[in-house]
């Protein structure tokens, strides 16, 4: 593994695919503001990488990708600090959601807080078979910000409601149900889950693929008219490309 700066190591886990380990935030891989910065800024390093076509964010340690933000830090915070620590943590959190590729979040044991925020820009996530999920601000003080925001898209609203005002944990099976996790792994087995999904995604064309996530992520924010008429343009931008022929060719020679 190579280190990009403190934080942030990377590797190579076969052509095209890149696994971004946090690195050295403690046994929980806490987010304290050098580690978010650092983060982020493996992530904007790596984003013009056209080589890559599937990154896997994990943490170094195994009881967690990301446990939370940092609340000893917090503890510290003013009314201005507070808000540019959490504007850090949004940036973060942007960057996963615009990576030019498909995002898998490898989700070992616990994701709280502003791990779980950072789980929900991601594009899949794949959880250990005792993962533990919650947003437990509230409990410290303060409200569930930012990418909280993606969770009624994931979950509804009345889950999302449940899991903030509550405070309450859930585990795996149940983040399974709730659509919070798209996969859990059996006991022993999550690189093997994170596997499987890596394969589907190289299976896919590169570029469709790169395009089918700036969609996703349009169609967040637009109305569904817009989200309509843009995917026109991108539609038939694929078609400068040759994996519709290339792709759409080997199909038929198949069926054949």
């Amino acid at each position: 593994m190579d280190m990009l700066n403190s934080h942030c190591g990377v590797s190579r886990d076969g052509p095209g695919v890149v696994r971004l380990t946090i690195c050295n935030a403690g046994p929980l891989n806490i987010l304290g503001s050098a580690a978010i910065l650092d983060v982020e800024a493996g992530l904007q390093s790596l984003a013009s990488d056209a080589g890559i076509r599937v990154l896997v964010l994990a943490g170094e340690s195994g009881k967690s990708m990301i446990g939370g933000a940092d609340i000893k830090e917090m503890a510290t915070l003013d009314q201005a600090s507070a808000e540019t620590f959490i504007s850090r943590l949004a940036g973060l959190c942007e960057a996963v959601r615009h990576f030019p590729v498909p995002v898998i979040a490898r989700m070992p044991g616990w994701c709280l807080g502003g791990g779980l925020e950072v789980a929900a820009a991601c594009d899949i996530r794949v959880a250990g078979h005792d993962a533990k999920f919650g947003m437990p601000e509230v409990r410290v003080g303060i409200p569930s910000v930012i990418h909280a925001a993606l969770l009624p898209r994931l979950i509804g609203w009345g889950r999302t409601r449940w899991l903030l005002m509550t405070a309450e944990t859930i585990d795996a099976p149940t983040a399974l149900a709730w659509g919070l996790v798209d996969a859990v792994a059996a006991e022993g087995e999550l690189d093997i889950a994170v596997e499987k999904a890596v394969a589907s995604l190289l299976a896919c064309g590169p570029e469709a693929l790169r395009t089918q996530k700036a969609l996703l992520r349009q169609w967040e924010e637009l109305p569904l008219k817009e989200s309509v008429e843009i995917s026109i343009g991108a539609f038939g931008r694929s078609f400068l490309t040759d994996e519709p022929k290339r792709l759409m060719q080997h199909f038929i020679d198949r069926k054949r």
